[in-house]
């Protein structure tokens, strides 16, 4: 599995790990249709190519590196990663709800400011 996109992002959208990504592989982009109505960004992890460029360039820790380095907290948000595809309603219903379950799991977490978020999942 590629590397996972969590729930800072989530309001946050920010686009650097877009635009320093070599192989576009996370949506939806902001020319992408579903970019306004998407909670969060993803990584496909078949066009991933685990090069890392995405890491440093999200300005709220958001990304991880595998599965297993993913907080407990946010496994769930590893399946919303694996179901988007961009242009394909069903998944992207898929991956919504699936984000969509995590924030009513995790009221007090989402709460916290995205950029202050990826610290309280360490907690």
């Amino acid at each position: 599995m590629a590397f996972i996109i969590t729930d800072p992002c989530i309001t946050t959208k920010d686009s650097a790990c877009v635009d320093v990504c070599p192989v576009d592989c996370i949506h939806p982009r902001k020319d992408e249709p579903e970019f306004e109505q998407s909670p969060m960004l993803f990584i496909h992890p078949e066009e991933c190519i685990d090069c890392g460029a995405c890491v440093p360039a999200c300005p709220v820790s958001a990304i991880y590196d595998s599965p297993d380095a993913t907080p407990a907290s946010q496994k769930d948000l590893i399946d919303a990663n694996a179901k988007y595809r961009a242009g394909d309603p069903a998944a992207f219903a898929e991956a919504q709800n699936i984000v969509n379950a995590h924030i009513s799991a995790h009221p007090d977490l989402m709460n916290i400011p995205g950029t202050e978020r990826a610290a309280a999942h360490q907690g």
